[in-house]
């Protein structure tokens, strides 16, 4: 059977920025590049309406204010469901809006997906959530396997949902566009405005100024060194985030926050640094892993979990990053021996290179084909 309308329920959704969304993001693309008709499901935000995209009321979520969280409703779900009628419906959050399409879908009887791409459980104990963790993977487990597929980012993160009793995972990979995410966007102006010559060394972040990001333990690495070498190194971070205004005030000198970026913009900044940092441990894949490696820069990142499938010791400089210490040394041996520094920089550039998007999308919509398939010997069956 042949996919010609989705429906994707997410409680994230562009403009936000971060992983999901700009994932899911290139999802809805795909499908209206392969001609499937598509309809978001989403919360509101208050950003201008679009074409395929339906937003929810909600409100900002305590924890966390720059995401916003619906109050499930079935029976909005269902309607919507019914006067699209798509052929396929894709959950790939486990809240208010993800809630609402899961149960109105297998009301409905209609073949259902999900993705697992946040791992919630390790976020607990940032927001003082540590009381849920035990009801935490229940939960989990129930609400994928409402669907008959639960997508994984890499395959480390989908062995260890099929332990935890998730059936169905298949592994949806992540790709990197090498033309967009490149060298060539290095930027001398730009590297100026940091206050870096060539004899700086720029280390980068880029992601969500949020507690579960480990930028604490990264400015408590770095600020030694920016001490010890005020003229030959920046701490730049990309981004914004609910821990922005406590980490401006505790940053060492030589940090620059350089606020959301996207695009061209986003591009620059990658390819204008020569470190990129990256001390997060709660992450399903690290999108800005690839793409930093993707623009050439020596990634030191944390040397277990799914970040590992890609940058591991050659292609990056895997470190535990939980430990301030063991991570000032791996940023220092890097910072001072450029020629290791470009060795891997150029690995991890050649790993990137092979990772492109068009394989992982034509698995990934084999797959929605074969979920259609078995759905309908089902029907037929019944």
């Amino acid at each position: 059977m042949t996919l010609k309308r989705l429906v994707l329920f997410t409680d994230t959704w562009v403009p936000q920025v971060n992983g999901v969304a700009r994932t899911l993001d290139r999802l809805i693309h795909e499908c209206h590049r392969r001609g499937i008709e598509t309809l978001v499901l989403t919360p509101e935000d208050g950003s201008r309406r679009a074409d395929g995209v339906a937003r929810w009321p909600a409100r900002p979520f305590w924890a966390y204010p720059q995401l916003r969280m619906a109050t499930p409703s079935m029976k909005r779900a269902r309607g919507i469901l019914q006067a699209f009628a798509p052929d396929l419906v894709h959950i790939a959050t486990p809240f208010g809006v993800g809630l609402s399409g899961r149960q109105a879908a297998r009301a409905l009887g209609l073949p259902l997906v999900s993705s697992y791409h946040t791992h919630f459980t390790a976020y607990l104990r940032h927001y003082g959530l540590q009381g849920l963790d035990a009801i935490s993977w229940p939960f989990l487990r129930w609400f994928h396997n409402g669907g008959t597929r639960t997508f994984a980012p890499t395959r480390i993160v989908a062995d260890e949902l099929a332990s935890h009793g998730f059936a169905g995972t298949r592994v949806w990979g992540r790709g990197i566009d090498t033309a967009r995410f490149a060298p060539a966007h290095r930027s001398q102006a730009l590297r100026a405005t940091l206050g870096a010559d060539d004899d700086c060394c720029v280390v980068l972040y880029v992601g969500r100024l949020a507690p579960e990001k480990g930028i604490d333990v990264a400015m408590t690495a770095m600020a030694p060194l920016l001490a010890a070498h005020p003229d030959r190194l920046r701490f730049v971070l990309v981004g914004d985030g609910p821990a922005e205004e406590r980490l401006r005030a505790s940053a060492p000198a030589g940090t620059v926050f350089a606020g959301r970026r996207e695009g061209e913009a986003l591009a620059e900044y990658y390819a204008s640094a020569d470190v990129f940092l990256f001390p997060s441990t709660t992450e399903t894949f690290g999108n800005v892993v690839l793409e930093a490696m993707a623009s050439g820069l020596c990634v030191v990142s944390h040397n277990s979990g799914p970040t590992t499938e890609f940058a591991h010791r050659g292609t990056a400089c895997p470190v535990d990053v939980r430990q301030p210490d063991a991570l000032r040394r791996a940023i220092t041996s890097v910072f001072l021996d450029v020629p290791v520094r470009r060795a891997i920089a150029d690995a991890g550039r050649r790993e990137a290179q092979q990772r492109g998007w068009a394989v992982i999308w034509d698995a990934l919509f084999a797959e929605y084909e074969v979920v259609l398939d078995e759905a309908c010997t089902l029907a037929l069956s019944a």
